[in-house]
């Protein structure tokens, strides 16, 4: 059982006033100069899962200029044995809307039918820059296994700022502080229990497979102390923080604290002070990891979007890359500027070039 995209409509997205994709469920290779709307093909298929999508824009920003009337993605997606339709949107602005199969449908809903994962170069710097990008990357795979993490983020993240709130405002009353304090001890276990679980998939998952991709050993660490080991004492580390947060005028325990340290195996070097290719070889051998491992825990691999990937890989590696997504029997999308990087895939890829003109992007299966 394999999950696809194989059809796609893109409607007044970004550069893409109108475009519709018709595939099938074999890897998808996408082409075509700088700026003519690649990148934002992926970032439409990324809204077929929760969140924000790969470049965690904002609904407003994603719609088509100088129009400005709002933007909807619909596609058939091939899940679970059954072939469902997506909608999405979003008018004016307002908080993107998702349709399942004609009926409402909330964004955990789409979670549990569509697994997405993706790559893009921004992430290129993920090793050495701060520890929000980290947790944000960790967090999008503890989502891939666990639909409910986003609840759980959401519920930890509002409560954080309320109380951040009154931190601010230099609130003393322990009355005011015990039920956030409350939420963010549950919300918040359950986070790092993800984390922890995520982590462990994806370390069984490098370690049994045979890859031409480096191991990367993982391991969750807060940046100031320890995150408590259960709900009990969180919720007592919080109330015993009150007055060190009160000075700093924020929240400065719980796992919004925690960062991903990685190593390349092999070598025994931390990921940040290994060379720009090694740390791209970790990132895509993290990706190939959590797909494998999501193939095994619901019996599909998800979709793969790697934006750029063939570009910053050697000949050698992006061949290892094709076979491993083949043997794999995901349906990524890739991108790149001429269709010579993906010749190695052959007739086993569908081609897609993308071009612009007259501040249109225009779409063609080749």
């Amino acid at each position: 059982m394999s999950l696809s995209l194989t059809e796609l409509t893109l409607s007044h997205f970004r550069s893409h006033k109108l475009g519709r994709i018709a595939l099938d469920e074999r890897p998808v290779t996408i082409f075509g100069p700088n700026g003519a709307g690649k990148t934002n093909i992926l970032e439409a298929v990324s809204l077929f899962s929760p969140g924000r999508g790969l470049r965690r824009a904002s609904a407003e920003d994603m719609t088509r200029r100088p129009e400005a009337l709002g933007w909807k993605l619909t596609g058939l997606l091939r899940a679970q044995g059954s072939v469902r339709e997506i909608e999405t949107w979003s008018e004016h602005g307002a908080a993107r809307q998702v349709r399942i199969d004609e009926k409402s449908a909330s964004q955990i809903a789409l979670g549990r039918i569509a697994r997405v994962l993706w790559l893009i170069p921004s992430m290129d710097r993920l090793w050495i820059e701060g520890a929000d990008g980290r947790r944000r990357f960790l967090d999008r795979m503890a989502l891939s296994f666990m639909p409910e993490h986003a609840d759980a983020s959401l519920i930890y993240e509002k409560a954080m700022r309320e109380r951040n709130r009154l931190l601010k405002d230099q609130v003393r009353d322990a009355h005011w502080y015990r039920a956030l304090e409350t939420q963010m001890a549950e919300s918040g276990h359950r986070i790092h229990q993800n984390r922890t679980e995520a982590l462990a998939l994806l370390s069984g998952a490098q370690q049994q497979a045979e890859t031409a991709f480096p191991v990367a050993d993982l391991e969750l660490v807060q940046t100031e102390g320890v995150m408590p080991d259960t709900e009990g004492d969180l919720r007592e580390a919080l109330a015993e923080s009150r007055f060190r947060d009160l000075a700093a005028g924020r929240t400065l325990v719980g796992p919004h604290r925690a960062d991903l340290y990685g190593v390349y195996a092999a070598k025994s070097v931390p990921a940040r002070d290994c060379s720009t290719g090694e740390q791209k070889a970790l990132l895509v051998s993290l990706i190939l990891a959590n797909a494998r491992a999501l193939a095994e825990q619901i019996g599909a691999p998800p979709i793969l979007l790697l934006d750029e990937v063939a570009a910053h890989l050697d000949a050698n590696r992006r061949a290892a890359l094709y076979d491993e997504i083949l043997a794999l029997g995901a349906q990524a999308w890739m991108t790149g500027t001429g269709p010579e990087l993906f010749a190695g895939l052959g007739s086993r890829a569908q081609r897609i070039e993308v071009t612009e003109a007259d501040g249109l992007s225009r779409i063609a299966v080749a």
